[in-house]
């Protein structure tokens, strides 16, 4: 079980834009961003982000 989630990890950070979400979120800490803020770092449309943090969310890593 451990090696698949991994595995399923890995893959959502596969995504140019998840890696790069994921380390917005990683370096902002505890404290965490508005997403207003993360969506305007990214430069992409609220249903792109949204999709993009669910995975993130659905595999774990969020």
């Amino acid at each position: 079980m451990r090696l698949e989630k991994a595995a399923a990890q890995l893959e959502a950070l596969g995504n140019p834009t998840r890696l790069q979400l994921y380390r917005i979120l990683v370096r902002a800490g505890d404290d965490g961003l508005a997403v207003g803020s993360v969506q305007g770092r990214l430069d992409i449309p609220s249903s792109t982000l949204s999709h993009h943090l669910k995975r993130l969310v659905d595999t774990g890593l969020v």
